[in-house]
This record gives structure tokens, C-alpha cells and sequence, in this order.
């Protein structure tokens, strides 16, 4: 499946002029609020006609000003979830998921059967939506859109409306959704975390323009891509294959550029994870340190630098087979003589790494 997306259209003082290709898996479309991205994925629903552009599906035109091509919402077959569930609250959970299926027998069958499987919802099924938690409905509505049986499936800011403990529990759905279902997704989110998880492309927006697109792990550990990811939440991920589970509450992974020590992490010995570092999470040195407390030490190569117009620095390493990204000063950069080819060890504190930011490798 592949996506293909180019469109302007202007809301007042707002211009909204995009370009993009999406190839299958979950494509992102992240940036600041405002930036667009609700309006792109409602361009691609249905609900916004633009002033000009095409819309592909395959090889289906969704839409096309200049052949006055726009198939209407219903015979787009598109499945969206959006930041509320929208569950009609007079029906039980299975009588939603059957709602709008275009087979017979919605209510069972093998495909209801691994939809609710997929979802974790079995023993939802009963329930009306006030006995549901956010993040139970949410994964409810889901299903009602994936049962639809739809070409695409659009996500808009799903988890948005959420605390974090509830995040933490639709994530891994998610991820199962992403590595189990061949429906591609086309996800909305201002939250890093999230993108970082989910994503196979990432698609970055500011003011209604798009400033990079490509595969996800390339943009995030890139320094170029620093400014429009924001600094605070910027970082790369490694892979690492979980080893122990440590008696002092410790998870013990490797990574090809050698061991990790996390808080524990709740995978099984042998699951293989990513694990996303923020930049400025990291601390770089050009000898390995001794005596600290921090229990992450790993070898490194300095790829790239980037002073910025201020005090700050974005290095990029090659740790291994994995590229992560350290924020640190101009001064320390300077100081340190860091340049390509300089090899250095990156030190990570073990509490540094939020839950939030471990997920199941892609």
C-alpha cells in the first residue's frame, strides 16, 4: 500500500500546502499544534475538500482538483479513530465493533475473533461504554474501524485525550496492531514518545508545510531534524534484546554496542525492544570514566556535529549498529575536540529512561 498526499488549501491566514509519499506500516505526521496535521488527515478522510491537489491510494485517486475527482466520504474506505472514542453509548462493546461491518455474521467469526485478540478486548465485549475506562474505549473504537475492513486507517491524536497511565496501557496494543495487521496507518501526534514508538515514516510539519519525510529512524537520529523534533524531546533509539531480569530490580539488555542496565522493564528474557535515549539524557566522554554512579557506559564514534546559534551542540554517535544523539555545550564540544571519526564513550544514567520511552522493536 502506498500513500500519496499533495494538497494546498488556506483558512483565513493559515496556508496549508503539502507533499508527501507514504509507504506501508504507521506513517507520523508530528509537529506543534496548529502545524496541520488534523487538517491533512481530514483532506485524506473526506471531510476537508482543498482548494487544489491529489490524493492517491494505490492506485485509487481519492481526490484530484485538476480532473475534479473527490469520491465522498462513504466510498473512501477508510477507517479513523479519533481523540475520543465516539462509541454509541446505548449498544454493548461487540454490538460496536459489529456496527457498519460490511460482512455477514459481524458479531463472530474469525476475523471479529483476531481483531478482539489483537485488541485485548474479550472480556469487554458485554460492557456499555460508561463501564469502560479511556483507554478500553479507545481500543473498542479501534476495532470498530479496523472490523470496517478499510484500505487505510486514519489515527488522530488516539491517545491525546488520556493520563499517562493510560497511554502506557494502549501502546503495546498499538504495536501489536502495527506488526500484526496489514493495514496501513496514517497517525497523528504532537507527543514524541508516541511517534517514536509507533512510527516505520516519519512525516514533520510546521505551520502547514512540511520540512522532512522519510523513514522514521533516519529523521529522529539525524541532528538536522533537531529543531523542527524540539530539543527537550529529541533523541534516537537503540535495539537491544532483553538478557536478565536482575534480583535489584534491574534489566539487564544487550545492544550491539554492549550492555544496558535499565529499570525493569516488563518484556520477557529474549524479547527484542527499542529503547529511545533522549539527546539530552546523555553525557559524552573521550576516555571511559571511572567511579561514577551512572551504570551505562558505551562505546562510541562521533558521525556528526552541529553547533547550533547558541550555547548548544547536537553530536551524533554510532553506538554499535545504533546512531544516538547526545545534547551537550558548544563549550564541551569545542573542549572535547569532537569531530567525525573521534571516538568517545556515551553515558547514560539507568534512571534517565522513562517507560514510556521502551516499546517492542519494530
Amino acid at each position: 500500500m502506498s500513500l500519496s498526499v499533495r494538497l494546498a488549501h488556506r483558512f483565513g491566514g493559515f496556508a496549508l500546502d503539502v507533499d508527501f509519499d507514504a509507504p506501508a506500516g504507521v506513517t507520523a505526521l508530528f509537529g506543534r499544534s496548529g502545524s496541520g496535521k488534523t487538517s491533512v488527515v481530514n483532506a485524506v478522510a473526506g471531510l476537508l475538500r482543498p482548494q487544489s491537489g491529489r490524493i492517491v491510494v494505490d492506485d485509487r485517486v481519492l481526490f484530484d482538483s485538476a480532473e475534479r475527482v473527490f469520491v465522498p466520504v462513504h466510498r473512501r474506505s477508510l477507517g479513523y479513530v479519533f481523540q475520543e472514542g465516539r462509541l454509541f453509548p446505548h449498544m454493548n462493546v461487540r454490538q460496536n465493533l459489529a456496527y457498519g461491518a460490511p460482512f455477514r455474521d459481524a458479531h463472530s467469526g474469525p476475523e471479529f475473533d483476531r481483531v478482539v485478540a489483537t485488541l485485548g478486548i474479550e472480556d469487554l465485549l458485554q460492557r456499555r461504554p460508561g463501564a469502560l475506562s479511556g483507554g478500553e474505549k479507545q481500543r473498542v473504537a479501534i476495532g470498530r474501524a479496523l472490523l470496517a475492513r478499510p484500505r487505510l486507517l486514519l489515527m488522530d491524536e488516539p491517545l491525546a485525550a488520556l493520563d499517562d497511565h493510560r497511554k502506557a496501557e494502549i501502546l503495546p496494543y498499538l504495536e501489536r496492531l502495527r506488526a500484526e495487521s496489514d493495514i496501513p496507518i496514517l497517525y497523528v501526534s504532537h507527543t514524541m514518545a508516541e511517534v517514536a514508538r509507533l512510527a516505520t515514516t516519519l512525516v514533520l510539519m510546521e505551520a502547514g508545510r512540511v520540512v522532512r519525510a522519510g523513514p522514521a529512524a533516519e529523521i529522529l537520529s539525524d541532528p538536522d531534524s533537531v529543531p523542527a523534533l524540539g530539543l527537550r524531546t529529541a533523541g534516537a533509539s537503540l535495539h537491544a534484546v532483553v538478557a536478565a531480569q536482575e534480583d535489584d530490580g534491574l534489566t539487564r539488555l544487550e545492544a550491539s554496542c554492549g550492555v544496558l542496565l535499565l529499570p525493569r522493564v516488563a518484556a520477557a528474557v529474549g524479547a527484542r525492544i527499542s529503547v529511545r535515549i533522549l539527546a539530552q539524557d546523555v553525557i559524552l566522554s573521550r576516555t571511559r570514566p571511572e567511579g561514577l554512579s551512572a551504570l551505562n557506559i558505551l562505546p562510541a564514534v562521533v558521525t556528526a556535529v552541529r553547533l547550533g546559534d547558541g550555547p548548544g551542540a547536537i553530536i551524533q554517535l554510532r553506538a554499535g549498529e545504533d546512531v544516538l544523539l547526545a545534547r551537550v555545550t558548544r563549550r564541551s564540544a569545542l573542549a572535547l575536540e569532537l569531530d567525525v571519526g573521534v571516538d568517545c564513550f556515551a553515558i547514560l544514567k539507568s534512571v534517565a529512561v522513562a517507560q514510556s520511552e521502551v516499546g517492542v522493536a519494530g
